[in-house]
């Protein structure tokens, strides 16, 4: 690999400057990962993934798809070797450029599952039979309640700790994982010495949490057994057009946002995220007009925002060699990265170097 490869993402090189000359100041670290456990939903685009396009020109960023998490619950092989694909295909849709940002896929780097068992010996038996996460994942697969659904905390942290990020990304549901991760790094710089960065959740001003159409009250989820219930991000134009028309709204015909409006509240919000309009100036667009014409609206405007990403996905999967080509060009960069980390984790326990 020569050095224009191996600098292009960037995550932990530094720019060498002319002596006397002011040091930049360092470029912030942003990682995430997502699941591969199918298409993502128009929620996890507003939420995360649309930020994570955005946020690659300000920071060294570095998005993986986390295949070895979804192993807490059985999954059938070659759907989850497809699904794999097609996530980190959609990422690449979704506007992040693997030119810019380090992309791969988590399984390919040895590096997660290696600091993942450190961490695990240094990880409590209390905190992490505390995790929320795991008392409802246990409660929902009790035929299949396995070690690794009990230590995925721990390879989560070790996720994060191997690129000693600033910043990670996290809604409401993984702010105790990240706390978990904190935690990890009190009590091992505390015993080892500044081994691991301290992440801040980095958390969107807007948007952040869309709603399902037909319950306003619970978080979109592509689990959702009433497809009306949320939009894929794949969804051909007429089927996010119709899924908007069916949302759940309330009986008066108001277009604002205020309390005891959830459903209109949730449309307004995603047409604000989406168009960029305030939501007092979508009340002045649409005074006098009904729910119809709004939801209408929405649905045009969700679907114009999502066709390139659909239009690019497509065009994606009929070039698996290429597709196969970035993420083993992210799986390189990114076990080099890491392996710094491991390395000063390792010394630091007492193992012996190779």
């Amino acid at each position: 690999m020569n050095e224009e490869t191996r600098n292009k993402n960037g995550i932990g090189n530094e720019q060498k400057k002319s002596p006397g000359e002011k040091p930049a100041e360092r470029k912030k670290i942003i990682l995430s990962g997502i699941q591969p456990t199918g298409i993502f939903t128009l929620g996890n685009y507003i939420g995360a993934i649309r930020n994570w396009g955005v946020m690659q020109e300000e920071y060294h960023c570095a998005y993986f798809i986390a295949d070895l998490h979804s192993l807490t619950v059985r999954q059938e092989p070659a759907a989850l070797r497809k699904q794999s694909l097609e996530a980190f295909a959609l990422l690449l849709a979704c506007g992040i450029d693997p030119d810019k940002s380090l992309v791969f896929i988590q399984s390919h780097v040895h590096n997660h599952a290696e600091l993942s068992w450190i961490l695990s010996c240094n990880s409590s038996f209390g905190a992490l039979s505390r995790m929320t996460q795991f008392k409802d994942k246990a409660a929902r697969h009790a035929d299949n309640v396995n070690a690794g659904l009990f230590t995925y905390p721990a390879l989560m942290a070790a996720d994060i700790l191997l690129y000693q990020p600033d910043y990670v990304p996290v809604g409401e549901d993984q702010r105790q994982h990240l706390e978990f991760t904190r935690d990890i790094v009190e009590h091992f710089n505390g015993i080892y010495g500044n081994v691991f960065r301290m992440p801040e959740a980095y958390i969107p001003k807007a948007g952040a949490r869309v709603m399902s159409l037909q319950d306003p009250a619970k978080k979109m989820s592509k689990s959702d057994p009433n497809p009306n219930a949320y939009i894929s991000i794949l969804d051909e134009p007429n089927v996010i057009i119709n899924k908007f028309r069916r949302a759940v709204t309330d009986s008066e015909t108001e277009v604002c946002f205020r309390e005891g409006k959830d459903g209109i509240n949730n449309l307004m919000t995603i047409y604000s995220v989406i168009t960029g309009r305030s939501l007092d100036q979508i009340e002045r667009d649409f005074a006098g007009k009904g729910y119809g014409d709004f939801k209408a609206e929405v649905g045009s405007a969700v679907a114009e925002k999502l066709r390139p990403i659909r239009e690019d996905f497509a065009r994606f999967m009929q070039d698996k060699e290429w597709l196969a080509q970035q993420y083993r060009r992210g799986a390189e960069k990114a076990a080099e990265i890491s392996a710094r980390t491991l390395a000063k984790v390792k010394k630091k326990v007492g193992l012996l170097m190779p």
